[in-house]
């Protein structure tokens, strides 16, 4: 979508200095910009290279006041600053060729709102409703009763259960499933065999969470899976049932929660790490790669790292590194 750069300072409310009728459409990197390009610079060192570069405009803090070479968007956090100005200038590409593709399936009870676009070979089944703007990626399937909020993107192939509700502005990658049955099984011990445990709750994702490329979410049990507003979940992460995620949780690929688990708003977890049963991850809090918490541990502290298995603070388990490294050294 072309805008002059005059628009786009006053959309991401960013400070502009030299010609704002350049037009722009896109955004890139230093090295491969093109005068149509919007680019930014963090650090003062690179002003100069940026100024070089062929693209139209750069994003750059107060550092940058006065260049003259290009025309400027001066802003506080130029990073999140470009962030923004690259949403602005994606909005109006999609949507233009909203409608149901000839190959989709569209039961005659679903509603769907105005500019939705439902790709090939997707299915969307009875009684679900789909909010305007929203785009469901070719071979997705939309269960039974599902609920999805405005201006949504699900990439290809993903699986929405029935008693799933999704809010707005959510993204979610190829291949995700949500609102699958939790893990959960009670056994005989008569006969040793295990039997399914009901597996009939919701799962309530809120508004602008993304999710990755073949993450799954399960629903509740009995009864709800929750992932709170702006959480953003990488690639290749696994949620049990009856999770409950705060607000701007962060989850790298690999992680895997077992079932019943709290994370508390602004908690970041590493890649690979693993969550036993019942544990609660409480506000702030920070665990590094390949960290383990045990079933029913709480973690505690806003600002604290956390790494190792069972987690413990970076700076205790450190010292128990290097600890064991003197008494190898001793043998």
């Amino acid at each position: 979508m072309k805008r002059t750069l005059q628009e786009i300072a006053a959309a991401i409310d960013c400070r502009l200095e030299g010609d704002g009728s350049v037009v722009l459409s896109g955004v890139a990197s230093l090295t491969s910009a093109s005068p149509d390009d919007l680019v930014f610079v963090e650090d003062e060192k690179y002003l100069a290279r940026a100024m070089q570069t062929a693209a139209g405009a750069v994003i750059a803090g107060e550092f940058a006041t006065g260049s003259s070479e290009k025309p400027l968007l001066i802003s506080t956090h130029p990073k999140l600053g470009f962030a923004r100005a690259a949403r602005f200038l994606e909005v109006g590409q999609k949507g233009s060729d909203a409608g149901v593709r000839a190959s989709a399936v569209v039961h005659p009870s679903a509603r769907l709102g105005a500019g939705v676009t439902v790709e090939e070979f997707a299915v969307i089944e009875q009684d679900a409703e789909i909010a305007e703007g929203t785009r469901i990626g070719a071979g997705c399937v939309i269960r039974r009763g599902v609920k999805i909020g405005k201006h949504c993107e699900l990439y290809s192939n993903v699986t929405v259960y029935s008693g799933t509700t999704l809010g707005d502005r959510i993204i979610v990658h190829a291949g995700a499933v949500l609102g699958s049955d939790g893990f959960g099984y009670v056994r005989d011990p008569k006969n040793g065999r295990y039997e399914k445990f009901p597996q009939v709750g919701t799962l309530v994702i809120e508004d602008d969470v993304e999710i990755g490329a073949n993450t799954t979410i399960d629903r509740g049990a009995l009864d709800e899976t929750r992932i709170g507003r702006g959480t953003k979940i990488d690639n290749l992460v696994h949620i049990g049932h009856n999770c409950r995620l705060g607000e701007n949780v962060v989850i790298a690929a690999q992680t895997g929660l077992s079932g019943s688990i709290v994370i508390e708003n602004d908690v970041v977890l590493g890649g690979q790490v693993g969550i036993g049963e019942h544990a609660r991850i409480e506000e702030g809090v920070m665990l590094g790669g390949q960290g383990g918490v045990l079933p029913n541990k709480i973690l505690r502290g806003k600002g604290v790292a956390f790494w190792g298995t069972p987690a413990q603070p970076v700076r205790q388990y450190l010292k128990q590194l290097a600890a064991l490294g003197r008494l190898g050294k001793k043998g």
